[in-house]
């Protein structure tokens, strides 16, 4: 099929007409604005959910969003993520169809045990943990990362966020790598991916579904690093893609601790110029 759709940045930029306020008068300007709009994700054809993101990158949302929910467990059980055909080989800008290699009772099993699951989410914290924890293998790292290191995170994030720059508009999710070093901790780290959306979900999912695509999983020497608060939600996909060190720029909500605490994974907050707060497994931070 002929590609035609555009480059992911610009498929994630609007440009617009706006007013500036400016010494008591408005002046007219051309602005940049982070594009939302609903992608449709089908499994084998059939409608399953839609999501508002920012296009671009959206196969590796569907994916990751499959394995952070557990619809799917490992990169064998996805045949396909394709774009939806239209008229004259032209895709549909905002459909993904997966094409699943699971039986089908045991994909009812799931779709039926995860639906249930995320029904109870924010209702019944303990039912939700519980669940998750027993679907996710225990974090299991040798990574230890030293806090200066820590440090340099927001900074190589930012860098890297140029629809962020242009627009003001966008979350960001950043995976990082650390080669460890002979004393065990973190030697010469580097940003390996970011993705951007405008939803901190949205971009962990591609940051997971990218992994999950080119069989990076799990991430035992990873570190993560999201825009914005750590959610419970935020919590689970890292620990999905078995990533030992989340960081955020901001607060976690006490549901994402608890978690994180359970299933063995670090999480740094109001990680910023100057320092951090660590909240679980602090043995990891050298």
């Amino acid at each position: 099929m002929e590609n035609t759709r555009q480059s992911d940045t610009d498929r994630s930029i609007r440009h617009a007409s706006a007013r500036r306020w400016r010494d008591g008068s408005l002046e007219p300007f051309a602005d940049s604005l982070a594009v939302e709009e609903p992608l449709e994700i089908r499994l084998g054809g059939r409608r399953f959910t839609v999501t508002m993101r920012t296009p671009g990158h959206d196969e590796e949302l569907a994916a990751g969003f499959l394995l952070a929910e557990g619809f799917v467990n490992s990169p064998e059980e996805i045949s396909e993520v394709r774009i939806v055909p239209v008229r004259r080989g032209a895709a549909q800008e905002n459909v993904i169809d997966v094409i699943l290699a699971i039986p089908a009772g045991q994909l009812r099993d799931r779709l039926r045990r995860n639906f249930v699951v995320s029904s109870s989410c924010g209702i019944c914290g303990k039912t939700s943990i519980d669940a998750i924890e027993r679907r996710i293998e225990p974090i299991e790292s040798a990574l230890r990362l030293g806090g200066a290191s820590m440090l340099k995170l927001p900074a190589m994030m930012r860098e890297a966020q140029t629809v962020f720059r242009a627009t003001g508009g966008l979350h960001a999710a950043a995976l990082f790598s650390a080669a460890p070093a002979l004393n065990g901790a973190g030697s010469g780290i580097g940003l390996v991916l970011l993705r951007e959306d405008v939803g901190r979900h949205n971009a962990v999912d591609k940051i997971v579904g990218r992994a999950l695509m080119d069989r990076m999983l799990p991430l035992k020497n990873a570190i993560l690093m999201v825009s914005g608060r750590l959610s419970f939600e935020i919590v689970q996909k890292a620990a999905a893609a078995g990533v030992p060190i989340l960081a955020a720029v901001s607060a976690p909500s006490s549901l994402a601790v608890e978690l994180a605490e359970r299933v063995g994974m670090t999480t740094v907050g109001f990680l910023r110029e100057g320092g951090f707060n660590v909240y679980t497994h602090p043995e990891r931070i050298v």
